[in-house]
């Protein structure tokens, strides 16, 4: 049985990576894909995991991991059940965050932005693709509700399974589809001695002849010897992280667009 005392005394040097304002690339998007890239070719067990966090109306954070399915500029795209908790909030709160975390190669990415439905034919396609049990699941299971008896649910996979057993398509159900995460900040994370050092942070800062940039702004590590601290602790507060992130007094609210 794990002794809780032992928690406070575990340690681990990380040193395997640095991140500088000079190697830094340009953009998010660029910046991203390359540490996906590396998780990827590091064979790590699921490198497309990502830990989700939405808010209910009351204020109430909630957090799952889900898969990213795809990226671009657009913004980061997963998929899953509209009637869930997770759906049911971003109804009503369209502001979420995304931590990747690959420790094996000592990096995380944080991302901030608003969730937007994508289009059906998008779901359509993705939906397409998946498994046929995946298809028949994501029809028989009533996401996040409380389920009276798992046979219930073994049932009703069984049932349909009958119904589509001559290989006939399955059509997409409507509370079933995806989301794109448009991000206003991204933060890079990176191992290094002794603390979690700083690396750049870029957010939409200008829009200029049709096109949005990307601002780099430091942020001070958290300064705690030998332990890693991946997060934010507040705005003002210490950073463990290089960020991208949006300047506040720029955003046009009529337009939506950045300016400065």
């Amino acid at each position: 049985m794990t002794d809780p005392a032992e928690l406070s005394r575990l340690r681990k040097e990380y040193s395997l990576h640095e991140l500088t304002e000079e190697q830094a690339a340009a953009d998010p998007f660029r910046q991203f894909r390359q540490w996906l890239d590396e998780a990827l070719r590091s064979g790590l067990p699921e490198p497309a995991a990502m830990h989700l966090c939405t808010v209910s109306a009351d204020g109430r954070p909630s957090g799952r991991i889900v898969l990213l399915k795809g990226f671009d500029e657009a913004g980061f795209t997963f998929f899953t059940n509209y009637d869930s908790r997770k759906g049911q909030e971003l109804a009503g709160n369209l502001l979420v965050c995304l931590t990747f975390f690959w420790p094996e190669i000592e990096r995380q990415v944080r991302i901030e932005g608003i969730a937007a439905k994508v289009a059906p034919e998008v779901s359509e396609e993705y939906f397409g693709s998946r498994p046929r049990g995946s298809q028949i699941g994501a029809i028989a299971s009533p996401q996040s509700r409380i389920i009276p008896d798992r046979q219930v649910l073994q049932q009703k996979v069984e049932q349909l399974s009958r119904q589509y057993g001559d290989g006939q398509p399955i059509a997409r159900p409507a509370h079933w589809g995806g989301y794109c995460v448009v991000p206003s900040g991204v933060e890079f994370g990176r191992g290094g001695p002794a603390v979690y050092t700083t690396g750049s942070f870029i957010t939409p800062a200008r829009k200029v002849a049709g096109k949005t940039g990307w601002l780099p702004d430091q942020i001070y590590p958290a300064m705690e010897k030998e332990t890693p601290h991946l997060f934010r602790k507040s705005k003002a507060g210490c950073e463990a992280i290089t960020s991208w992130c949006p300047r506040q007094n720029g955003i046009a609210a009529e337009s939506g667009s950045w300016v400065n």
